[in-house]
């Protein structure tokens, strides 16, 4: 399955698929290394809400990248992943919308 599959937890980073076994605080990604139990993988992860998250009754994490204890954690499950690739992919797709030379 590719790191896109709807069904798939993935990795904020890099957009690589994450085992459902590889989700625990002390886990890193595989592919890149980072953290898969932190704020930036998590659903509730919103960079417009209040404390960047959608879950009005967790704890306020300031390290969104770092590996941490919310009890409100929920794996991101398919999608784009929230950094990573999609930013280059945007970026690109602006470059090319406003025809700017690479």
């Amino acid at each position: 399955m590719s790191a896109t599959d709807n069904s798939q937890v993935i990795c904020w980073k890099c957009g690589a698929t994450v085992s459902e076994n590889n989700l625990g605080r002390q886990h890193s990604c595989v592919k890149c290394g980072v953290p898969t139990r932190s704020c930036r993988n998590c659903r509730h992860h919103d960079k417009a809400a209040n404390n960047e998250c959608r879950e009005e009754q967790a704890g306020r994490q300031v390290d969104k990248e770092k590996g941490n204890f919310c009890e409100w954690f929920q794996p991101r499950i398919g999608g784009i992943p929230a950094g990573g690739k999609s930013k280059n992919k945007l970026k690109n797709a602006a470059d090319a919308l406003f025809k700017k030379k690479a």
